[in-house]
Order: C-alpha cells, then sequence, then structure tokens
C-alpha cells in the first residue's frame, strides 16, 4: 500500500529554471532589466578604470620630462596628443596669446586662471562620465528585485488560496522565485555601489593633480618661464647630491664640534 502511494505521488522538480518559468514574463523581464543593470555597471567600471590609470600614467611624463623643456609650447610636444595633462597646456597656450590682449593685470590673472579653471572642469567631467548610472543602479537594483519579491509572494498566497492549503508543491514555485530576485537585486547593487566609491577616490585624486599642474602652469606663464616645479629628476639629483656630502659611517664625537690643530 504505501509502495502504491509513493509511486502515485507527483513528481516535482524546483530550480532557478523552474521558478522563472512559473513567474512568467513578469519575472523575466525583471532579470532582463538587472542584468543589463549589471553588464552596465562592469562595462562602466572596467572602462573608466583604465582611463583613470592611463591619466596616472601620463602624469609621470609630466613629472619627467615637462618641466625641462624651454618653453610651454616645448613642453607640450614630450605629452601625449588627446591626453588631459595635453589639453591644460593647450589651453594655457591659447590664454596667454590673448593674456596680452588685457590692459588690466587684475583681469589677466583672472582670465588665466578661469580659462585654466574651465580646462580642468571640462576634464573632470569627462572622467565622472558613466558615475551616475553606477549610483543609480546601486540605488534603485535593490527594489527592482523587490519588485521581483512582491510578485513572487503575491503568487505564492493566490496558489494558497487556490488549493486551500500551503502545501509545499504550491508554494515553492513563487516563494523560490521571490528570494531569487531578492538575491540577485543583492548581487547588482553591491559592486556598483563598491565600484562607484572607488572610482570616485580616484577621480578626487586625479582632480588634485590637475589643479597642482594647473597652478603651477599659471605661475610659470606669470613668471615668463622662470618658475618651474621640482620634477622628479631634479629631486633624485637633489638627493644624491645630499647624500655625496655626508660621510657614510662618520659618527661626530659628543660634545664636540670642528677640532682645529694646536700650534
Amino acid at each position: 500500500m504505501n509502495i502504491s502511494l509513493l509511486s502515485a505521488a507527483p513528481a516535482n522538480s524546483f530550480g532557478f529554471m523552474e521558478a522563472m518559468e512559473q513567474g512568467g514574463f513578469v519575472a523575466w523581464f525583471i532579470l532582463g532589466v538587472m542584468v543589463i543593470m549589471s553588464v552596465g555597471s562592469f562595462y562602466i567600471l572596467f572602462t573608466k578604470l583604465f582611463e583613470q590609470q592611463k591619466v596616472m600614467n601620463q602624469y609621470k611624463a609630466v613629472r619627467t620630462n615637462f618641466w625641462r623643456t624651454n618653453s610651454l609650447k616645448e613642453g607640450a610636444t614630450k605629452l601625449e596628443k588627446n591626453s588631459a595633462w595635453r589639453q591644460l597646456v593647450d589651453d594655457a597656450v591659447a590664454a596667454e596669446e590673448k593674456h596680452a590682449k588685457l590692459n588690466d593685470k587684475l583681469e589677466a590673472h583672472d582670465w588665466m586662471h578661469g580659462s585654466l579653471q574651465r580646462s580642468e572642469d571640462s576634464i573632470n567631467a569627462k572622467l565622472a562620465g558613466g558615475l551616475p548610472f553606477l549610483a543609480t543602479v546601486g540605488a534603485t537594483a535593490p527594489f527592482v528585485g523587490l519588485l521581483g519579491t512582491v510578485i513572487g509572494i503575491y503568487r505564492a498566497l493566490i496558489n494558497i488560496g487556490m488549493a486551500g492549503s500551503a502545501s509545499i508543491d504550491k508554494v515553492a514555485g513563487p516563494v523560490g522565485e521571490a528570494l531569487i530576485m531578492t538575491a540577485i537585486g543583492l548581487l547588482v547593487a553591491v559592486p556598483a555601489v563598491f565600484a562607484y566609491n572607488w572610482l570616485q577616490s580616484r577621480n578626487r585624486r586625479i582632480a588634485e593633480l590637475l589643479s597642482g599642474f594647473s597652478t603651477d602652469l599659471l605661475a610659470n606663464i606669470n613668471s615668463n618661464g622662470s618658475i618651474k616645479p621640482m620634477t622628479a629628476t631634479s629631486t633624485k639629483t637633489a638627493a644624491k647630491a645630499a647624500a655625496g656630502r655626508t660621510v657614510p659611517g662618520a659618527k661626530p664625537a659628543a660634545g664636540t664640534g670642528t677640532t682645529t690643530p694646536k700650534s
């Protein structure tokens, strides 16, 4: 008797595909939206990371080669074309050419500063492109998953009401769909939030470097090229010169300075 009952029991299969099939068009649509969010987030993460790293690597050429030249125009040839640093230099040279047409020195300084500031803002805006999408995904993906969760639970309650009992074969599919949607929403949102915060911190570092380079350009122009920041090469040279003036291992006697021979 027990064997016949077991053989007559319905064979139910529960899994991701079965839960999605029971959810129908709404479940597949919500899943598709979250897949698009996830793919877009990772695409922005890798592309912006590559762009930021390229800008930081180009800054090494600014420190080592640019300030060793005799003029800004000559230094611009040492930088890569279409780079952020080349854009700042080109805008500074263009502003300097118009600088002589201004009679008031204060207005001339404000003109130069404003021109470089506009160039910085355009570079920072380009680097920040795509980050609002990451912020939107991080803020909305859990709620999109929650929508699927609510629909799944609603379908489970309908099945319970139609069957008159909360049997596992009636509620497992909708409840499983609800839990899957919640998990997917979190899996999409958490990487997007981490990526947004990380890229923002790197953008702030690049903005600091751009602001410092812009200040150096302005000082160089206003001083007719006499003011130049210390480059990486000159820093190493100064350190070697300072080390050469000291004798390794030599210790002065305690309480004594230089001694003079007695006559």
